[in-house]
């Protein structure tokens, strides 16, 4: 039930335009590398939004140990999605499709190799291995690499520090 209520949440807020507050998008954009800050900046407005509330809300939960990868983690853990290029209501249609062939990589896969909205539709489902390599080819810390990849993975799943993963996992989650 939470993650219907993450989803609804999240799409509500996808309806307003524009991106995280003047001061939010500064010490998001501080907490970046020149090739992650071009990144963040091709993410839609709602997505930045969302992006800079998850690493605030990371940033309380962990102290001091929510180093500069550890909020470009937050920040970027959605990157992914850019290659989609889908709208509010193209998410929702990928979102339940993801729903009906859950985690089948093959169908997924096999429909990046079409054209049109069905291969749209898999590359957002695609959305963390394709967000971890455009990390990788921008330099970011493995850390934030790793965590682009495993967002959407079971916890037992995760290789990065627990402590710092489940708190990732619950701000992204609220």
């Amino acid at each position: 039930m939470a993650r219907v209520t993450h989803l609804v949440t999240r799409f509500f807020g996808s309806l307003r335009p524009g991106g995280p507050s003047a001061p939010e998008r500064e010490w998001a954009e501080a907490q970046l590398l020149p090739d992650e800050l071009d990144l963040w900046r091709r993410m839609p407005g709602p997505d930045r939004r969302h992006s800079a509330a998850v690493a605030r809300r990371v940033e309380r939960s962990l102290g001091d140990r929510a180093t500069r990868p550890v909020l470009a983690a937050a920040l970027l853990h959605d990157v992914g999605k850019l290659d989609a290029h889908l709208r509010t209501y193209g998410r929702v249609v990928a979102t339940l499709a993801g729903g009906v062939v859950g985690h089948d990589q093959a169908v997924i896969r096999g429909w990046t190799t079409t054209t049109g909205f069905t291969r749209r539709v898999g590359l957002y489902l695609l959305h963390p291995e394709l967000g971890a390599t455009l990390l990788g080819i921008a330099g970011s810390d493995q850390l934030t690499v790793a965590w682009a990849r495993e967002h959407h993975l079971p916890p037992e799943d995760w290789t990065i520090d627990p402590e710092i993963a489940e708190a990732l996992h619950e701000a992204d989650d609220d």
